[in-house]
């Protein structure tokens, strides 16, 4: 379970998340949206123990997010920026990320081989981050957060700049995921992907909650909720065009 109760956060005079609240069920994958600069990646870096809220709280799965200690453990996070060393192949980081978090190097292999096997990177195993695609890239830091067998995931934009095979495949793992009682939220662009993929949608505009609801209960699709509630199509009539 995730939960945010009135999370707040400044930077001098700047508010980027301003009494923001809304709960995750176990076992649920949320979706958490808004344009660029909206607050959703100061949300997750608060829930994640990145940085603290000035006022307001948070909880992973029973643990405090200010309790950065006891939170590591229970989270896999895929960052925006991947956080991948170049200098390691793909096997390379999920031993490395095993070692991390204190997982049986026997136990720490079997997961590797799984993973690797299941978001086909298994022909890639040796192929270094630094000459990896930027799909093989994602994939990489999305076992890296999975390895561990972490009880909630924070996923910043998954499905961004990869193909649509790749895409699929995620999608399709982080089902199953769930399934197995793993909490999601990820952030996304790609709003065509995220009623496949999410059982809850929440909608963060100006550092406010702007929709909180589970999929079935959208009055419309997500994309035209989204473009009315958070991120208006502006429209201009270019007349020198043509």
């Amino acid at each position: 379970m995730i939960r945010a109760e009135k999370l707040v956060k400044k930077y001098d005079e700047f508010t980027a998340v301003d009494s923001a609240s809304f709960e995750v069920a176990s076992g649920t994958i949320c979706a958490l949206l808004g344009p660029n600069g909206a607050g959703k990646s100061t949300v997750v870096k608060m829930l994640t123990g990145l940085i603290h809220p000035d006022s307001g709280s948070g909880m992973v799965c029973g643990c405090d997010v200010r309790d950065v200690h006891s939170l590591r453990p229970l989270v896999g996070v895929l960052p925006e920026n991947l956080a991948l060393f170049d200098a390691l192949t793909i096997e390379e980081t999920l031993e490395l990320t095993g070692s991390v978090y204190g997982v049986e190097k026997k136990e720490a292999k079997a997961r590797a081989d799984q993973l690797l096997r299941v978001l086909r990177l298994e022909q890639g195993r040796h192929t270094f981050i630094s000459e990896c695609s930027y799909g093989m890239k994602k994939k990489t830091a999305l076992a890296a957060a999975l390895l561990p067998n972490p009880r909630a995931l924070f996923l910043d934009e998954p499905f961004e700049g990869i193909d649509p095979v790749t895409a699929e495949a995620i999608r399709a793992q982080l089902r199953v995921v769930a399934e197995r009682g793993i909490t999601i939220l990820l952030t996304s662009h790609i709003l065509s992907l995220v009623d496949r993929v999410a059982d809850q949608i929440v909608m963060i505009r100006h550092g406010h909650i702007a929709w909180n609801s589970p999929v079935s209960e959208l009055p419309r699709g997500v994309e035209e909720l989204y473009f009315d509630l958070v991120e208006p199509v502006e429209t201009e009539d270019l007349a020198w065009l043509g």
